[in-house]
């Protein structure tokens, strides 16, 4: 399907006005500019903060012109997630055509690395991230989510072939954390120059295949249950109450789609209710912000300072917050969740996303130097296990069914022993 073309299921969306014009190749390079630049603006403001207004100016025409191409944002939302799935599915189709999955995996991140590479240069038009999907209202949201699980469906063929023999759960979760770490890289990928993408591609490839377990280590993991709280006092525990919920809702529709009105019908008060205890749904973020980073913070130093060795501690810290996330505690949020925020909140939150990964970094660092962690890219395999242990928030989209339970092993043990790991 051309990123240009509407697809067939599209058609309820098209007018007669704009059904004419579409041979025009005038036509089809001006509406290939606008989902261009609308990719831009959703990428950074997600579905609920992009304009027409914002992106008739930024492809230097009035918001009726757009309005020719584009009826309503939601349809230019939609071309944008169409034009990124299909942009991955033709990335996983190029890869997956040897029959290894070791091979096919390797092959995908030098191909979406280089793509990247040609993106950041100008070469390749922007893709739209997948983060915000979920803000579409029906019947946009069918629209793209029907794609959408084809590319995943797509995607966890390579968890199929010569020595892999996954379970469903498996499959899925592996799939699942694997897409959430490769959308997640537009975060840090900006930190390199697009020279070292090939090195960047080894070292990613041998960090997920090989984990960062030594010779002879098991998967053994000690769950720190008594970091596994929250407040005692009343005021403490209605508080967070609030943020439990804004966390899954931003975590389920992203920052603009998770409003103040589901926030409240989510716990059943009314909105005055919800303005007594938050003074601005954008306090209520930063709150949730706070709660996840404390989260982090503190299970990583229980685990540092727990009994073990680098790989046992490293073990403990990992399986500990995945099973948070599923826990009555959890979730956490999300790093996708960092995509629409306003910008000088965003900063702010990158920064100590930034520094939560580090600290994983370090532990990794210091593991390999004591001899215990295989030694690895730190900072790389740090991302990599950060962005695992956020998928986990989502386990009951991604894994139905599956026994919270078995978030550890689901989430935790395949980036710690190797992607393909039974």
């Amino acid at each position: 399907m051309s990123a240009n073309a509407t697809p067939p299921h599209l058609d309820v969306l098209a007018t007669e006005q704009d059904r004419e014009p579409r041979a025009s190749p005038r036509y089809a390079r001006k509406k290939d500019a606008i989902v261009s630049a609308a990719t831009g603006i959703l990428n950074r403001r997600g579905v609920k903060g992009m304009t027409l207004a914002d992106v008739a100016a930024a492809v230097d025409l009035s918001t009726t012109s757009v309005t020719y191409y584009f009826k309503k944002k939601e349809d230019l939302a939609v071309a944008c997630f169409l034009r990124g799935i299909e942009w991955f599915d033709r990335l996983a189709a190029a890869a997956f055509v040897s029959s290894d999955p070791k091979v096919r995996l390797r092959r995908f991140l030098e191909l979406y690395l280089e793509s990247n590479r040609r993106i950041r240069e100008g070469e390749e038009p922007l893709i739209a991230m997948f983060n915000d999907i979920r803000a579409l209202k029906e019947p946009y949201l069918s629209i793209v989510s029907e794609p959408y699980t084809a590319l995943f469906r797509r995607i966890r063929t390579l968890f199929q072939g010569p020595g892999v023999t996954l379970s469903r759960n498996a499959a899925n979760a592996r799939t699942h954390a694997l897409m959430e770490q490769i959308l997640w890289s537009v975060a840090w990928l900006p930190r390199y120059h697009v020279e070292d993408y090939p090195r960047i591609a080894a070292r990613l490839y041998d960090i997920l295949t090989m984990g960062l377990a030594p010779e002879g280590a098991s998967w053994q993991p000690l769950v720190l249950n008594d970091v596994l709280s929250c407040p005692d006092e009343a005021g403490a525990r209605q508080r967070e109450t609030f943020l439990v919920a804004a966390t899954k809702l931003i975590n389920l529709h992203g920052y603009r789609g998770a409003s103040v009105e589901k926030i409240s019908a989510h716990l059943h008060v009314t909105k005055g209710s919800f303005y007594h205890h938050n003074e601005a749904k954008d306090d209520l973020v930063v709150a949730c912000f706070e709660r996840t980073f404390e989260a982090i913070r503190r299970i990583q130093s229980a685990a540092m300072s727990s009994h073990g060795n680098g790989w046992q501690r490293l073990c403990s810290a990992a399986a500990t917050l995945a099973q948070y996330q599923v826990s009555e505690y959890g979730p956490l949020l999300r790093g996708g969740a960092l995509s629409a925020l306003p910008e000088p909140i965003r900063n702010d939150m990158v920064a100590r996303w930034t520094r939560a990964t580090d600290r994983f970094a370090a532990m990794i660092s210091d593991g390999a130097a004591e001899g215990a962690v295989r030694p690895v890219d730190p900072v790389l395999a740090a991302q990599s296990l950060h962005a695992a242990l956020s998928a986990a928030a989502s386990i009951e989209l991604a894994v139905p069914g599956a026994n919270p339970n078995e978030a550890a092993e689901l989430y935790a043990k395949p980036f710690l022993m190797g992607i393909f790991t039974l």
